[in-house]
């Protein structure tokens, strides 16, 4: 025995048992994260059963059954539920009937031994709806205005599908005056404000140029006007349209086509409809963006902030981090303030990254950001313009918390660097600056990659910082569009981070938001993935293309 621990074999088995488990635990975390993401997006059945429990009148049911559990009579008892006699252990179903407009919520636990008479009828009807989640019914009539296009099921199913998409695309074409003609009104507007506003700082304001910008502020005015007279007759239009539809109480409601995103009859559907329902229904998450608080709708604001910050903090960082490994290890002279430097770096890796935020909001956003709208937007103030919380501080508070890793890589990557390949160069008659970008850089490219991979890994997944540097809960515009000067850096953005963390514990309907929580950090694990596969093509590239200095 003693000679079998001294061989160390006992250790390697040991070592292998721990890998071992640390890769089951991570696969079953994200199976776990997978099955209940991607479950969420399934077209369930809807179920209608009767409940009556003791002293109570007997009720209708209608809804999806989202999860069952089951429980002792004291915990029924401490949730103000009846508990059936004689029984020692109890099942409860946790129904989503939706309509939270009309029941004030739309989850509800309900104990099984008191319902009867369940069953999934065919002609169950779910709507999507922008406010007030879904809604759960029978769908009974079509109106348009005052006149009654269709006033039975069958009739007013046959025209739904078409009602909905023309509801879909008045909100496309009520969007787009919005946004874009809309918007770039106003802007021109806001352009125009700030021009005069500029004069008055320079007093330059004349008669004849205030004539001129009440010329073209009046001109400004009629062509928003028209916009509005166009916008305001495309509401009027998909205000019209109605349907009716029965709750599982009786109850007759008008739910307005404009407020509806899709409508569906799950129990009618067989399995390849479902699939396409499914496959709209991811579609529809990635491109989409949030509604009701965040915990319906999809995600696509939330990607593109996350892209677009780990792009321009990889753009920031890549050059900073590698000209100081640089510096550090080519240039400078090996002493101890070289290796305060060194210990100054690695100290600088362990440090919180919320100190990262602080320092970043109060260094980035409100002194250079500040410093910027006095010397180049004066006419702006008080409103700041990169004095305030955006895209740039967010990616350049990002650079400065992923820096040591980068320069740590890098400088490792040019210590690899055989002594000879630079003896070599320089006898040729290479200078040092030659024989430094030529040949030490672009052999320790794959070292500067890894850098960036493991850059990229922590960046994406980090949350505590941006949200004092510019990571907000809803942003109404994305940071790069058609407008000049297309990428706007002084935007708010949304994070996928922040996102869970916000639809997880920021929001007022709890289940309808956990499925939410792990479809996003699903959508977040794969993204990263995607980022850095990219960067380890790249790496791998490049390390065959200098294999013999990397070996």
């Amino acid at each position: 025995m003693k000679k079998w621990m001294s061989s160390g074999t006992p250790w390697i088995w040991l070592n292998a048992g721990a890998v071992s488990l640390s890769l089951v635990m991570v696969v079953g975390l994200l199976m776990l994260i997978t099955v209940r993401g991607l479950g969420h997006f399934w077209p369930s059945q809807v179920v209608e059963a009767w409940y009556q429990p003791p002293g109570s009148e007997r009720v209708r049911l209608l809804g999806e059954v989202v999860n069952s559990e089951t429980v002792t009579p004291a915990v029924l008892a401490d949730a103000g539920m009846s508990v059936p006699e004689g029984a020692s252990l109890v099942t409860r179903l946790l129904f989503k009937h939706g309509n939270r407009d009309l029941t004030g919520r739309d989850f509800h636990w309900y104990v099984e031994p008191f319902m009867s008479a369940r069953a999934n009828p065919a002609d169950v009807i779910v709507i999507e709806r922008m406010e007030w989640g879904n809604f759960y019914g029978y769908l009974r009539a079509l109106h348009a205005g005052s006149n009654v296009v269709a006033d039975n099921a069958d009739s007013a199913r046959g025209l739904l599908k078409d009602w909905v998409q023309r509801a879909q695309d008045l909100r496309q074409r009520i969007r787009t005056i919005e946004r874009r003609d809309i918007g770039r009104v106003n802007d021109r507007m806001e352009a125009l404000r700030l021009e005069q506003r500029r004069h008055e700082l320079a007093g330059t304001l004349s008669a004849s140029a205030l004539q001129s910008l009440a010329q073209r502020q009046a001109a400004l005015d009629q062509e928003y006007e028209q916009y509005e007279q166009q916008r305001q007759a495309l509401r009027d239009e998909l205000r019209q349209d109605v349907l009716v539809a029965e709750t599982m109480d009786g109850r007759l409601i008008k739910i307005p086509l404009a407020n509806i995103v899709n409508t569906y009859m799950p129990n009618a559907m067989g399995l390849f409809a479902k699939l396409m329902l499914y496959g709209h229904n991811l579609v529809e998450f990635v491109t989409g963006s949030p509604r009701e608080a965040n915990t319906e709708g999809g995600v696509f604001p939330a990607i593109f902030g996350t892209v677009m910050m780990v792009l321009l903090m990889s753009i920031i960082v890549t050059p900073m981090g590698v000209l100081a490994a640089i510096y550090l290890r080519e240039y400078a002279k090996q002493g101890l303030f070289v290796r305060m430097i060194r210990i100054s770096v690695n100290n600088l890796a362990g440090v919180p990254s919320i100190v990262f935020g602080v320092f970043g909001l109060g260094f980035f956003v409100y002194w250079m950001g500040g410093s910027i709208d006095r010397l180049f937007f004066p006419e702006s103030l008080p409103s700041p313009t990169f004095g305030t919380p955006g895209l740039l501080w967010a990616s350049l508070t990002l650079a400065l918390l992923t820096l040591p890793v980068v320069i740590v890589a890098t400088e490792e990557g040019l210590t690899r660097i055989p002594r000879a390949v630079r003896e070599g160069s320089l006898a040729l008659g290479a200078t040092k600056a030659e024989t430094l970008w030529r040949v030490v850089v672009p052999m320790a490219a794959p070292a500067m990659m890894t850098g960036l991979i493991l850059a990229v890994a922590r960046a994406a997944g980090e949350v505590a910082p941006l949200m004092l540097v510019g990571v907000v809960k809803l942003a109404p515009n994305l940071p790069l569009d058609a407008e000049f000067p297309f990428l706007h850096l002084d935007r708010k953005f949304m994070h996928l981070g922040f996102h869970i963390f916000d639809v997880g514990f920021q929001s007022p309907n709890v289940e309808a938001a956990r499925p939410l929580v792990y479809a996003t950090a699903l959508m977040l694990v794969v993204l990263i993935v995607i980022l850095n596969l990219t960067a380890i093509a790249i790496r791998n590239h490049l390390r065959e293309k200098y294999k013999s200095g990397s070996d």
